[in-house]
């Protein structure tokens, strides 16, 4: 903790919560109309004055045109209150304004260190946009921390035993749901991937309860009167909840579960669909902690760990775990450069299946341009290149690109800042650009391939790109496949979009290895006492080549051992100078092969993720 006063407001879309850190380590929550939590609606009057918190509510009752429940859902734009079009930024600062206002009067002073609390899922836009709204509250240069990171701060702080490298998962309901998978690394925590869903949260059950009580709509009123019989209900089972023009009806603690419970699955497969999006598995999250409002009703808790298979941890005081993180937060304040995250980089395994076929593929077609059989004397000189492993390296190099598409996309869309967002690897715009980036550049590597072969061995350019092209346009299609269902959002694959595109490395080494000793035996001088060394050579890379067909179609290692066997024997007995063509059409199509089987298992007859029961 510095040694000066520090206030920290996390501005949520529909409440606002404010403490003042001390510098002994000892917090005030910031109380505003009495309470602790002030809304973070706004009504703009006829003087065009600015109402919030309960005074903005009680004059909704009479003025609802003016009244705007959720000024941060419009972050960026204008909007029309009653035929006049306010700024959102304008609606926002009132209420950081009055927050301001009070934790001075606590203070005795004005506060130069602020904190605002954003989402995980803000790009360096919207985060410009809070800034101008702070700055026009007169709050100065305030700096933003993300909410997940602020928990994560507030969980360690509290004696949390999270090392380094571990993955811890957030779950923030509040009037909304956004639901993070943090990493802890040696300078602080990084956002692995965030799905953020404003329908999944407390505004939802408070409609849902409302439509679910046997009462009138009385306008922002009942709302009003449900929203404090829900908050009621998290310590009793029953309450009386008044209607503004009709008498009073009961809301009980089992007809809210049933309205929250559609509201709080969704909550759930955000769970999933995060954990998934991060490229991890349940197992491997060292926690799950629940923030947020919402979180209060117990059946948040039930739904996540049903979901996950954990036992998700509700954050003491879950309100003001945010605010009082980002208080504490130093290394992962955002001082204001409104740059956007650095792309998170795959781990090492995924990058041995980027660098092994890329290896491959150049060793594939160097060799090839060195021992290409030459005759002739010229200038009626001719040559004859090796066409298989010219297919053999379009077609690691296709895959190499492939298995980097998820990194290509992070890339593509960091760069992209003027859009807006920084996706953090996994998203699925970011995937789509990915896969589309790796298609294209997979196939200009074959294409090039082709060009420098031809022009090297002085040949026309026909019989070269159709060696190089043909091979691998089933694959770029079946990749373009799925780019347009990473695009459109329709499915996200079991284990992530990595896992999807990651073509089995050992497969790639033993069949490259395999057309690398086809290759030689083809070519080498067959000295008398080097033919026995070169022919079984030649036999076990078409041996090679087998297992890393069989490697490629068949998971499971007795059925390797069963099918594999078989279809090894047979290419170690075609292997020759004549049949490489073939066996790299084999290699090409046993590549297509587990292209349609996972794009048909993971994308087409997947089901929905389920996690384990607890």
């Amino acid at each position: 903790m510095s040694g000066r006063v520090r206030l920290a407001i996390d501005y949520g879309g529909t409440a606002t919560q404010a403490v003042v850190a001390w510098p002994d380590g000892r917090w005030t929550p910031v109380t505003v109309d009495g309470s602790v939590v002030l809304s973070s609606a706004v009504l703009v009057a006829a003087d065009a004055s600015l109402w919030t918190g309960e005074q903005a509510w009680r004059a909704a009752v009479g003025e609802p045109d003016r009244f705007v429940p959720a000024p941060r859902r419009s972050a960026e734009q204008d909007i029309e209150v009653d035929g006049r079009r306010v700024p959102a930024a304008d609606l926002v600062a009132a209420t950081l304004r009055r927050v301001a206002g009070q934790a001075q009067a606590l203070t005795g002073g004005p506060v130069e260190d602020v904190r605002l609390v954003v989402p995980a899922g803000w790009g360096p836009r919207r985060r410009t946009w809070m800034r101008h709204a702070a700055h026009r509250a007169g709050l100065g240069q305030a700096r933003l921390v993300e909410a997940p990171v602020a928990v994560a701060d507030h969980l360690l702080a509290g004696g949390a035993q999270l090392p380094v490298g571990a993955y811890l998962l957030v779950v923030d309901v509040g009037g909304g749901a956004e639901v993070t998978v943090l990493r802890r690394g040696p300078a602080g925590f990084e956002v692995l991937a965030t799905l953020a869903d404003p329908a999944a949260g407390g505004d939802a059950i408070d409609h849902a309860l409302a439509a679910a009580l046997p009462g009138e709509d009385g306008g922002w009123g009942w709302v009003a009167s449900v929203r404090t019989a829900k908050e009621n209900l998290a310590w009793h089972t029953a309450i009386t909840v008044p209607q503004p023009g009709g008498t009073a009806v009961v809301a009980t603690a089992v007809l809210l579960e049933e309205a929250a419970r559609p509201v709080l699955e969704r909550v759930g497969q955000l769970t999933v669909d995060t954990i998934v999006a991060a490229e991890l598995t349940p197992a491997d999250l060292a926690g799950v902690c629940l923030v947020g409002g919402t979180t209060r009703l117990p059946l948040a808790a039930a739904v996540v760990a049903r979901r996950t298979g954990l036992t998700p941890h509700v954050v003491d005081d879950p309100v003001f775990a945010a605010a009082r993180g980002a208080a504490d937060a130093t290394a992962t304040a955002d001082d204001g450069g409104g740059a956007g995250e650095e792309p998170v980089l795959p781990p090492a395994r995924r990058a041995w299946s980027v660098a092994a076929p890329g290896f491959l593929s150049l060793a594939m077609i160097v060799q090839m341009l060195l021992t290409v059989y030459r005759g002739g004397i010229y200038p009626n000189s001719w040559a004859e290149p090796s066409w298989g492993q010219l297919s053999m390296a379009s077609v690691f190099a296709v895959i190499a690109c492939l298995s980097a598409g998820t990194l290509l996309g992070s890339l593509a869309a960091t760069h992209a800042a003027p859009a807006g967002h920084a996706a953090p690897t996994g998203r699925a715009p970011a995937v789509s650009l990915g896969i589309l980036s790796a298609v294209s550049l997979g196939t200009a590597i074959a294409a090039l391939y082709a060009v420098v072969a031809a022009q090297y061995l002085q040949m026309q350019i026909g019989p070269f790109l159709r060696w190089a092209l043909l091979p691998v346009t089933p694959v770029a299609c079946l990749a373009l496949v799925a780019a347009v269902v990473a695009a459109r959002q329709w499915r996200t694959p079991p284990g992530g979009w990595s896992a999807l595109l990651t073509f089995p490395t050992a497969s790639v080494i033993a069949a490259g290895t395999g057309m690398a000793l086809v290759q030689y035996s083809a070519t080498a001088l067959r000295w008398p006492d080097m033919i026995l060394f070169i022919d079984i050579t030649g036999r076990v890379g078409g041996l090679l080549v087998g297992v890393g067909t069989i490697t490629a179609l068949i998971r499971p290692w007795m059925l390797r051992l069963v099918m594999g066997a078989p279809l090894a024997v047979i290419t170690a007995a075609i292997a020759s100078p004549n049949t490489i063509g073939i066996l790299a059409g084999i290699y090409a199509t046993a590549v297509t092969a587990w292209w349609l089987y996972r794009l048909w298992t993971r994308l087409v007859r997947t089901p929905a993720p389920h996690a384990p029961q607890p």
